[in-house]
């Protein structure tokens, strides 16, 4: 194999130095736009115009048409589906660790295998099935979680051994696999076909297609799209779909008032060869081995092969305008370790004879997960882009949901892990792209464990505390750019293999949190949270209480000084945003929101707000840093620092006052933790933050103090029940579905936002139930461990799937948050999910196919909250964000 080898790669640089050998693809770029004649002229007005013709622009287009949206423009700056789309490698994947992207494929796959009886085109769509192989256990582990996730969506899957591989495809070199993942339905397409398909199928329903026509920028007027510039003319629209593939950024970026798409294109490579001697069946399975960075697939007797190597090439991040992509420069000492490894796994390609190296750019975001969603700055601005080469995998189901967040105004599924707003314009800069992207094309086939953190980007934004806890152990994480502490090396303990600890089961980290966990319960620990978004809403008169009485969901007319728990909800009653605020005078409030609401929260107040000069809405985010003080101490660590009882009769709970911290005044201080244990939250504006710091963990001292993270936040407050926003809620999830009623006040004598589909619920009961499960037969040492997304099962029946769980130190056991639904065993169809429901059944959690018995509660255990506070207290405190 090795002289096969060489042989092969002599004759690859070979063909390399003798530049004839090397051939651009056939379509070559035309020159100049006004070249050919436009045998039809641009309407004048439209109502959606969507710019790019690839499968996402055709898509889109294809699903407006179909939802009975006819007034459509689609305009593409070259040919249709001649940019990426039509490099795309046609595999049709459903195997998708994101429950999202795991419902666009799977919609995708059903979508293409119709489309040629629709329309007529043939889009050459063959089930071959697809195989993706394990090198280690850790790869197994994860092609298990994922087939747990296929399964109980009713996509057939199966984890083979090495052997039924061979069986599967006799040329796979099996020596080195310890197991695969099966997944028969996948499929393969040609990719233009598929573009040219929808685009024939939406032109059949009306919509306008015009080729060779450029956008050169939209404009946007107070705040709204009013129409489209391009070279030949302008058109007047009230939506603009942003489907430029690569050039999304450019084209954000090219109005006055820019839209941040955060994508960057990277080269990528593959290998196309001539049949080989025994031409290759149509229908065997193409090969994932993502140990080995490689894809393959047959083409036309040979095969097709590229992959993710680990020194990607960044393109074009000083910007370059080109109509079609054209084939860039083949690099075959680039494509050198993906090629030993293509022929390391089909050791038998002897007889290959190269076709062509393909180079073509594809877009990469810096999360990996594709954007899609309407600009936080643009209203009827819509953007569908950043693919992260899965682009034809995506193409149905992310065209299906914009039409419908375009037409109904939001789409049928939770989107908000792909939603555009999910990104700040701190994600926009050149450099922070394309050094996140030269990270994230690798890391599309290596191995993610749990809680797994991006290494590029990095301290972008933080707290003025940052050197000081870094200095004192802190480990860090990132959410929404701003840096995060996970929890804090103890001095002595080896730091490198903490750094290291990558595993699905009981991580190296285990005893600090413990140790963490056990302070906050027992003496006063301190956790930076600055990240939390602040804003500040004012008025001149009632506008502030008028305005936030309708968008929130529990009475804000309160006392002055008291802060109240509520859900910012949607006309569906489900979450748009879990926050607290607090009331700072009779015209003024303080609202506290996650970390990644910063963008999305704005976005939805300032499109909800009466425009009114008397009212002002104040990010405030940068202008303070918050200090949680967690534990039964913290009241006299603060009692001393401040000369002012803090005890329950002085300072309730649910309390907001400013205060004197040693010389700082001016602090906002709230009795409330996020976690359920007693102690409070410090606001200290920005330039107090490091006295304020130093005085409390000075005076702490005597009491115990130490510095504590994320990690054990999170441990305190799953096993107190509480749910936070962004994994366990979201806008498909409402108050009542998650034991929230409490939060919601339907007779405040004011109407709100969501308040019908509340009524509703309440007289007809709910289709899911927030639930929370003890794992009974699970050794924390030996067992893999739960951390979210695993299926719920109810009496051997799929219900539901968990969002968020940790180990509880104080049941000594894992704790599960998740949805059971009750689904009607011969329809599927939802029913009402009652208490008894609930109560009556026998649990298992499942994970990666293994099952584990669980104890269902509706009510965390009460012993866990500390004797000291008052019931109602207690209830009113059930909630968290992060």
């Amino acid at each position: 194999a090795a002289g096969m080898f060489l042989r092969l790669l002599s004759d690859i640089q070979w063909r390399a130095a003798h530049p004839k050998w090397r051939r651009m693809t056939s379509s070559q770029r035309s020159t100049s736009t006004t070249a050919e004649p436009h045998p039809v002229a641009l309407p004048a007005q439209a109502q959606v115009v969507i710019c790019g013709g690839g499968v996402m622009g055709t898509s889109v287009a294809y699903h407006l048409s179909k939802m009975g949206w006819k007034d459509v423009v689609l305009l593409e700056q070259g040919r249709l589906a001649a940019g990426t789309t039509r490099f795309c490698a046609g595999i049709v994947s459903t195997a998708r660790p994101v429950s999202i992207e795991l419902k666009m494929a799977h919609y995708s796959n059903k979508l293409y295998q119709q489309l040629e009886q629709e329309t007529g085109v043939q889009t050459g769509y063959m089930k071959t099935g697809s195989i993706s192989l394990a090198q280690t256990q850790d790869r197994l582990i994860s092609l298990k979680r994922i087939a747990s996730s296929l399964n109980v969506m009713g996509i057939p899957c199966e984890i083979i051994s090495p052997k039924k591989v061979l069986q599967l495809h006799p040329l796979i070199n099996i020596h080195d696999l310890v197991g695969a993942m099966y997944v028969p339905e996948d499929a393969l397409v040609s990719s233009a076909n598929v573009s040219l398909a929808l685009a024939t199928a939406a032109s059949q329903n009306g919509v306008q297609i015009h080729e060779r026509t450029s956008v050169s920028h939209v404009t946007i007027q107070k705040g709204r799209v009013t129409g489209v510039e391009t070279d030949r003319g302008r058109i007047q629209c009230e939506y603009f779909v942003n489907c430029a593939g690569q050039w999304a950024y450019e084209l954000g970026h090219s109005g006055e008032e820019p839209v941040h798409i955060p994508l960057h294109a990277c080269e990528h490579f593959y290998l196309l060869t001539h049949p080989l001697q025994e031409p290759l069946s149509s229908s065997l399975p193409t090969i994932v081995d993502p140990d080995g960075r490689i894809y393959i697939r047959n083409w036309q007797g040979g095969i097709l092969s590229g992959g993710f190597e680990k020194n990607p090439k960044p393109l074009f991040t000083e910007g370059r305008n080109q109509l079609e992509i054209q084939n860039l420069q083949e690099d075959w000492d680039h494509f050198a370790p993906l090629l030993s490894g293509l022929l390391r796994r089909m050791p038998g390609l002897e007889s290959l004879q190269i076709k062509q190296l393909v180079n073509c750019p594809e877009s990469f975001t810096p999360d990996m997960r594709c954007i899609m969603g309407e600009s936080p700055t643009a209203r009827g601005y819509f953007v569908l882009a950043g693919m992260n080469s899965a682009g034809i995998s995506y193409g149905g189901g992310a065209g299906k949901y914009l039409a419908e967040w375009i037409v109904n105004g939001y789409p049928s599924e939770n989107v908000w892990p792909l939603d555009l707003k999910r990104f700040g314009t701190l994600q926009s800069s050149r450099t922070f792209l394309r050094h996140r992207v030269m990270e994230v094309m690798p890391l599309m086939y290596d191995l993610k464990v749990p809680r797994w953190d991006f290494q590029t980007g990095r301290q972008l934004r933080t707290s003025p505390l940052y050197d000081r806890l870094d200095a004192q152990g802190a480990r860090w994480m990132e959410k929404h750019g701003f840096e995060r502490v996970k929890y804090f090396v103890p001095p002595g303990n080896d730091l490198l293999d903490l750094d290291h600890s990558k595993t699905f089961y009981k991580p190296d980290w285990f005893d600090i949190v413990g140790s963490e966990v056990k302070c906050c319960k027992e003496a006063v620990c301190v956790i930076d949270m600055s990240s939390f978004t602040k804003f500040e809403i004012s008025s001149t008169g009632d506008q502030a209480l008028e305005s936030l009485q309708y968008l929130f969901s529990n009475d804000l007319d309160v006392p002055v000084g008291h802060v109240v728990h509520t859900g910012m909800l949607n006309e569906k009653g489900g979450y748009e945003n879990d926050c607290s605020i607090a009331r700072l005078s009779k015209r003024s409030f303080f609202m506290i929101s996650p970390t990644d609401q910063q963008v999305h929260c704005w976005a939805w107040l300032k499109n909800r707000l009466p425009d009114d000069s008397n009212l002002v809405l104040e990010d405030v985010t940068w202008k303070y840093t918050a200090l949680n003080l967690i534990g039964p101490r913290a009241v006299d660590v603060l009692s001393e620092l401040s000369y002012a009882p803090m005890t329950a009769e002085h300072f309730p709970s649910l309390f907001c006052k400013e205060m004197s911290v040693g010389y700082a005044n001016g602090i906002r201080v709230m009795s409330i933790t996020h976690t359920g244990e007693p102690g409070f939250v410090l606001y200290i504006p920005i330039e107090y933050a490091l006295h304020v710091y130093n005085e409390v963990m000075n005076m702490g001292q005597k009491y115990g103090i130490r510095n504590a993270g994320y990690y054990a936040l999170r441990s305190l407050r799953i096993e107190k029940f509480f749910a936070f926003w962004g994994q366990d809620l979201d806008a498909f999830t409402t108050p009542m579905e998650c034991g929230r009623e409490f939060q919601v006040k339907l007779d405040k004598g004011v109407e709100f936002l969501g308040q019908e589909a509340l009524l509703e619920q309440k007289q007809n009961g709910v289709y899911k139930r927030f639930t929370m499960f003890i794992l009974e037969d699970h050794d924390t040492d030996l067992d893999l461990w739960p951390w979210w997304g695993e299926p719920i099962f109810r009496n051997g029946r799929y219900v539901g799937k968990t969002t968020s769980s940790a180990y509880s130190y104080t049941l000594e056991r894992h704790v599960c948050l998740g949805f059971v639904h009750h689904f009607d065993e011969k329809t599927g169809e939802k029913l009402v999910v009652t208490t008894d429901f609930i109560n009556q059944g026998e649990y298992e959690i499942d994970i990666a196919g293994q099952r584990f018995q669980a104890k269902a509660k509706l009510y965390p255990f009460s012993s866990l909250f500390t004797q000291r506070r008052r019931k109602d207290e207690v209830e009113l405190s059930g909630y968290q964000r992060e």
